[in-house]
């Protein structure tokens, strides 16, 4: 079986992974230097968007033979409103570096490859393909899924995000919700050690968005990141995304050409995060082609989850500041805050995305 894998990111390595478990030595073609050359993030995996999987990094372990150490795991997620702030305790994820970082996931992955890596490659998927049984679409991006007419694209953000200096606790993450800062999006702090976090806005781009000026926004929630942690952060690094696509391919597979990753459209349109689909998109196309799965049946799952989200996405999107201060003074109960604790747990098999989709499409 001759397979090429376009990209080594962390869809395209799990996927060489896994081929290489059972026999199979793929070819891997990345255009950059180096596995995770780009900027430095930090990014979170919560259980409870991951369901019915409970504890995604021992799953990947104990069914794919894939190991990925992360930066801790979460014991509390901050949430901040315009004037509310709550916590939501307990074991609920992990958080992980991304980027060109010697403990990101993709350097991680790139030391449990044996097949050769050929970085900057400038091999494109039209000559590849006439040469290779299989072809692996991992490159990060929808860009190939859309030139075939293969991707429907739901929405496009813009991202600003830094990497800051301060004191932090490793297993608690921050996320704001405020209308006034950033409409219709959200910012978050992950911490990737003592003393660095990544610093990040997201928001939509839509016209009544496209009058905001990102730099202002970027000012305001700094500033206001630097109120409620009570700390003077120092920027040291910087990075800004224009126009990201967020949709998801309509054929995870065409021929014996396979959509993963970001090419699958794994990255989630609620809380904007993709590793635990990046991840089982490369797992699941090295099982079809190993003949041990079929990936269309294998990724269904991912579909709907990928739904789910999306109805959260646009319930956020209509949320005013009154509301989100609502909701967050609310989880301040005793009561509810056990409940939320509990069903957000890696403990709980609860899908909470499931039970809201309904609930949250009627809410206008």
């Amino acid at each position: 079986m001759n397979v090429a894998i376009l990209g080594a990111g962390i869809s395209g390595l799990s996927c060489a992974i896994t081929l290489e478990k059972h026999g199979i030595n793929p070819v891997i073609f990345e255009k950059r230097s180096c596995a995770g050359d780009r900027f430095v993030n930090a990014e979170a995996m919560f259980s409870i968007l991951n369901r019915p999987v409970k504890d995604s990094l021992k799953y990947f372990a104990e069914k794919s033979g894939i190991i990925l150490n992360p930066i801790d795991e979460v014991n509390k997620l901050v949430i901040h409103s315009k004037n509310e702030k709550s916590t939501i305790d307990g074991k609920i994820g992990y958080t992980n570096i991304r980027g060109r970082h010697e403990n990101s996931f993709e350097s991680q992955l790139a030391k449990q490859v044996k097949s050769t890596i050929h970085y900057n490659s400038s091999n494109k998927y039209q000559e590849v393909v006439k040469d290779f049984d299989s072809i692996v679409l991992a490159t990060g991006d929808a860009e190939y899924a859309l030139q075939q007419g293969n991707f429907r694209s739901d929405l496009t953000c813009s991202i600003k995000g830094a990497t800051v200096e301060g004191s932090f606790l490793t297993d608690t993450p921050h996320v704001w919700f405020n209308c006034e800062i950033i409409p219709k999006g959200y910012a978050w702090v992950i911490p990737y050690s003592n003393k660095e976090a990544n610093a990040v806005i997201a928001f939509p781009d839509y016209p009544e968005t496209k009058i905001y000026d990102i730099e202002k926004m970027w000012e305001m929630f700094f500033d206001r990141a630097c109120k409620d942690l009570r700390q003077n952060l120092k920027i040291t690094d910087q990075f800004q995304i224009s126009h990201y696509i967020m949709g998801i391919c309509k054929k995870p597979k065409i021929d014996q050409t396979y959509y993963v990753g970001n090419c699958f459209g794994a990255l989630s349109p609620g809380l904007g995060f993709g590793q635990f689909t990046s991840i089982l998109t490369g797992i699941y196309a090295a099982h079809d082609i190993c003949g041990i799965g079929q990936y269309d049946k294998l990724v269904k799952p991912l579909f709907e989850n990928y739904n789910h989200s999306l109805v959260l996405r646009k319930f956020l999107e209509r949320t005013d500041d009154d509301s989100f201060d609502l909701i967050v003074k609310s989880s301040n109960s005793k009561l509810l805050d056990m409940l939320i604790s509990h069903i957000f747990g890696s403990g709980s098999d609860f899908n909470l995305l499931k039970w809201l989709t309904p609930v949250l499409s009627l809410m206008k």
